[in-house]
């Protein structure tokens, strides 16, 4: 927990992602470093089950069950991290097609649940989505949802918060493509990790102190990260590589004029 973060105050954090897995990047650290203290709350949105998801070897799915293996999956992910959703929402929309749910309606189905939970922070996924069309959708739904109620006077709604990748760490991820032979990724094709300029970024968050949580819980989503344990990777590397947490404000502007270490930092 941030030193500046009175943790009698945290309140509730509400994140709102497509599939499963999505929660697995970005929001398990910062609810395990919440995860004791007095106030806090944790409200999670899946828009979809993820059913058109890879499948990997061993993994006991098949096409037919993939959606609620990947339900269960996740649920057994936080269990493992060691701090489960207060309120966990499965909307069951069809994985690859919020594009085609009507707009308002997918927007009033998450203003349904932030209107009754009235969380402090809201995260989701920044407009680009790191490249994937179903992360564009919840990001511009759950971005409208949360400024419809701002300002309504009944509480909450004190911060948005994007995820994001850092481009230099893109750029990192790239030039090892490169060296093992590999294309780099391309931000203009579907499906490849888009990066934020590094100064872009408004919280960084040292999640060292939970990693091996957040790896337990990762090893939990076996249908889709069937070798989470790549031959020549230390132990070390796998638990520095979920050290950290980078997150964008969306809302309330400006910008801070510093970088926050705590998603609740300053508020």
């Amino acid at each position: 927990m941030s030193a500046e973060s009175d943790p009698a105050r945290l309140g509730t954090l509400a994140a709102v992602v497509a599939h499963p897995d999505d929660d697995a990047y970005g929001i398990s650290a910062v609810v395990a470093l919440h995860a004791d203290d007095p106030g806090f709350r944790f409200v999670l949105v899946h828009a979809t089950d993820g059913e058109l998801g890879s499948i990997s070897e061993g993994s006991g799915a098949s096409r037919a069950t993939l959606g609620a293996v990947r339900r269960k999956e996740d649920e057994r992910a936080w269990e493992a991290l060691g701090r489960e959703p207060d309120r966990h929402e499965w909307f069951g929309y069809p994985d690859g097609g919020l594009a085609g749910i009507p707009f308002d309606e997918l927007t009033e189905r998450i203003a349904t649940v932030l209107k009754d939970e009235r969380p402090d922070v809201v995260v989701t996924f920044g407009p680009d989505g790191i490249g994937h069309p179903d992360h564009i959708v919840i990001s511009r739904a759950t971005t409208e949802a949360f400024l419809r109620l701002t300002g309504d006077g009944g509480g909450g709604f004190r911060r948005l918060v994007y995820g994001a990748i850092r481009q230099s760490m893109i750029d990192r991820w790239n030039q090892k493509r490169l060296a093992e032979g590999l294309e780099p990724w391309n931000p203009q094709t579907i499906y490849h990790p888009r990066g934020v300029p590094d100064e872009e970024i408004d919280i960084l968050i040292d999640t060292s102190s939970v990693a091996s949580r957040v790896r337990a819980a990762m090893l939990e989503h076996r249908s889709q990260w069937g070798d989470m344990n790549p031959e020549g990777v230390t132990e070390e590397q796998k638990l520095n590589s979920v050290s950290r947490e980078t997150e964008v404000i969306a809302w309330p502007k400006p910008r801070p004029k510093r970088l926050l270490s705590d998603i609740f930092q300053d508020l």
